[in-house]
Parts: C-alpha cells; sequence; structure tokens
C-alpha cells in the first residue's frame, strides 16, 4: 500500500513536469513554423560556405549550392591575398567591399556585340516555391571598375528546372525580377539593390540571377574609367552580385525593397471582355479584334492576354511576311503618379515591352513589331458614356494591334 502511495506521488510530480516540457517543446515547435515565413530559402545567400581551395576565377561552383547554367563560369571572390585575382575587396575586376559577410559572386551581365559571352548564377532553393504564395526576392548588384560598359536588365528568375547547358549562350528568357527602374547599373562603389515580389506558379526550386534580356532590347552606356584602376577594360559590365534572398511574405505583407510601394494604387480593376471570332475572318481581322488590359501600375499579362497573344502569335506564323504594330496605353492617374513615383513612369511602353517579350517566345521575330506607346490618348471604342471614372480608366490601360 505505502509502495503505491509513494509511486503516485512519484507520478503526480512527474505529471505537471511532464506537461510544462511538452508545452515548452509545443511553443518551441510552433516559434519554427512561424520562424520559416522569414527564412531565406538560399542557402547559401552570401557565398560564405564553400569548399576546397579556391586558386582562380570561374570557381562559383565551389561556393555552396551555388552554379553556373552555362559554358561560361562565373566567378567567387573571397580573403585571398596570395592570388591577387580573386581577392576581397580588390581583385582582378576592381574593388568592392562584400555587401554581406566576406565572399561575393561576379558575372557578365552585358557585352559590345556580344563579343564577350554573358554568365549567370544558379542556386536550388531549401524548398519549392507553394502555388499562388508571394515571395521577396532580392540580391545587390555592383559595377565593377575594370567594365568599358554598365547595362540593365540585370534581374533573376525562378524557375522549376534547373538550367544546363556547356554552350557559351545567354538565357534569354523573360526575367521575374528586375530594379523598379531597370536602371542602368552603372556606379562603381557601393551595393545598389535588386528587389520585388513574386507570386508562385508553384513548384519553382531555383533562382538564376544575370542578364535575360537580348543586346537589341537591352540599354547601355560607355563608362570612364577611375584614374586610379589599373588593367586593361574589358567591352563589357561585369557585376557584382552579393546577399541573394528568397523569402515567402506573410499574408498582407510587402516587400521592403526600399522604395515607394504600389500598395496606394488608386484602382484594383481589372477590365477584361470576350474576344468573339466570327467565321470567315481574316488574320488581319482577327490580330485587330484583339486587346488586352492591365491592373493599375502594372505590365503583368493575365491569363486572357496570353490567350490573346497566343492568337497573335499563331496567325503571324501562318503569314511570315506580316508585321504588326503594338499600341501601348496608360491612364491618367498613372501619368500623374509618375511626377512622384517613377515605378509608374512609361507604363504604356512597359505593357508594348512585355507583349513583345511574350511574342518572342513564341518565335515572332522582334523586326516583325512595331512599338506605338500612345500615352493616354487616341480614340477608345470600349469606353462607353455609362461607365464611371474607375472603369474608364480600366478600359484605357491596355494593348491593341494593328496590321501593317
Amino acid at each position: 500500500m505505502r509502495s503505491n502511495i509513494k509511486t503516485l506521488a512519484a507520478f503526480m510530480l512527474v505529471l505537471p513536469l511532464s506537461l510544462n516540457l511538452y508545452a515548452q517543446k509545443s511553443e518551441k515547435n510552433e516559434k519554427g513554423k512561424k520562424g520559416t515565413e522569414n527564412e531565406n530559402l538560399v542557402e547559401n545567400g552570401s557565398f560564405e560556405a564553400t569548399t576546397g581551395k579556391i586558386k582562380k576565377l570561374g570557381s562559383i561552383d565551389m561556393a555552396t549550392g551555388w552554379s553556373s547554367p552555362t559554358g561560361v563560369k562565373a566567378d567567387l571572390y573571397l580573403p585571398a591575398d596570395k592570388i591577387a585575382e580573386i581577392n576581397t575587396p580588390t581583385n582582378f575586376y576592381g574593388k568592392e567591399d562584400p555587401k554581406d559577410g566576406s565572399n561575393y559572386a561576379g558575372i557578365f551581365g552585358y557585352s559590345y556585340n556580344d563579343k564577350m559571352p554573358r554568365s549567370y548564377i544558379m542556386a536550388k532553393l531549401k524548398t519549392p516555391l507553394k502555388k499562388g504564395m508571394k515571395y521577396c526576392v532580392s540580391f545587390h548588384v555592383s559595377l565593377a571598375e575594370l567594365s568599358k560598359y554598365s547595362s540593365n536588365n540585370i534581374g533573376a528568375i525562378l524557375a522549376k528546372k534547373a538550367y544546363g547547358t556547356d554552350a557559351k549562350a545567354s538565357i534569354i528568357e523573360t526575367p521575374n525580377i528586375l530594379h523598379h527602374e531597370n536602371k542602368v547599373f552603372n556606379a562603381f562603389y557601393n551595393w545598389e539593390k535588386v528587389c520585388g515580389t513574386y507570386e508562385s506558379e508553384g513548384g519553382e526550386k531555383h533562382i538564376v540571377i544575370g542578364n535575360f534580356v537580348n543586346n537589341e532590347n537591352t540599354v547601355n552606356e560607355r563608362n570612364k574609367q577611375p584614374k586610379d584602376q589599373k588593367g586593361t577594360p574589358v567591352i563589357a559590365a561585369y557585376y557584382y552580385i552579393d546577399d541573394v534572398s528568397v523569402t515567402l511574405l506573410e499574408e498582407g505583407k510587402t516587400c521592403d525593397c526600399g522604395i515607394g510601394d504600389l500598395e496606394d494604387e488608386v484602382s484594383s480593376t481589372i477590365y477584361q471582355r470576350p474576344t468573339f471570332m466570327k467565321e470567315g475572318m481574316t488574320a488581319k481581322e482577327k490580330i485587330e479584334a484583339q486587346a488586352s488590359f492591365f491592373a493599375f501600375g502594372k505590365n503583368k499579362l493575365q491569363p486572357e492576354a496570353m490567350k490573346s497573344l497566343d492568337l497573335v502569335a499563331e496567325n503571324m506564323k501562318a503569314n511570315p511576311t506580316m508585321k504588326i504594330e503594338i499600341m501601348g496605353y496608360s491612364d491618367e492617374n498613372e501619368i500623374a503618379k509618375a511626377e512622384e513615383n517613377p515605378l509608374y513612369e512609361g507604363m504604356d511602353q512597359k505593357r508594348i515591352d512585355i507583349a513583345k517579350r511574350y511574342l518572342k517566345d513564341k518565335g515572332i521575330a522582334e523586326d516583325r513589331i512595331i512599338s506605338r506607346p500612345m500615352g493616354a490618348g487616341g480614340d477608345n471604342a470600349e469606353i462607353q458614356e455609362t461607365d464611371d471614372e474607375d472603369m474608364k480608366n480600366a478600359k484605357t490601360r491596355r494593348i491593341t494591334f494593328r496590321v501593317l
């Protein structure tokens, strides 16, 4: 009996302790779950973890988790006094203090007449991205002093499959992330942030960084070499890359890109109308019947816009000599907002550009497409007298087509 009482007493003493430990464990697990919302899905975003002894340029593969997706190997820089070309902060192409930690990467983003092939860096994410979820994607870029040129279009792609080729070729795709102004990165010193929000299609497993736009659509500038920089300039834009990050955004949160946010948008309306194809319509009539509409301050193609562009591409392929003109439009509020926020500038041209890229991806040569930015002008058969101002503006934010 006494033995049973002792056992019961012992159990009573252990039980609260066990419950307390369980509660602590549950609380810890819950905190862990919350912590993943801000976790960087890029394993080695600052290139600090390395394998082996790095002795030369072209060694990005020795940064844990990173590789070059083409035959031109990107570079890895780290403190290496005995190997000057890969040292930080001073190295073969210039001088830059790391943005984070001690290391950074380097890529060719542009070269005059493509005389020097581009290079890219690629990493596999810790977990695939989830469909419909929004992620903040960012990295930092700095122009190296031996660059004779500088360019825009340094961006990122979130890809479901890894890129991989031994060819010394450019990757021409539509980038998912660009600087909000898509500016020419021409500053030799200090880091500039490339940042944006990405809504996942689901299953993206890799991030790739570089210039994914062809030379014809890449703005370039010629640089003056700093007086104290020794060495022969390369006929290219060479960029250091550091502090790469992909993080899940909590619901209602926005990506802190250090710029004014578009969440102050004037309208959330996106107009759409069905396009009716009549029997016996010519290719010209089918194309000119199309129109694609956009959200305020955006150039993202809606699903209906993609279907419309698919039809345009199909008819242009069937008529190889056909050329078209794409008219792009902004609404009055976008034009007014552009005076205080450069993110809204040139929305008419940005909408044309995204359509041109889409058609190019479908096999339509660029010289068959003429751009015609229209601002908020031009006749608009979509607008009715009964439309309120919001609907009128939604119907104005569009692209239309004309066969030449």
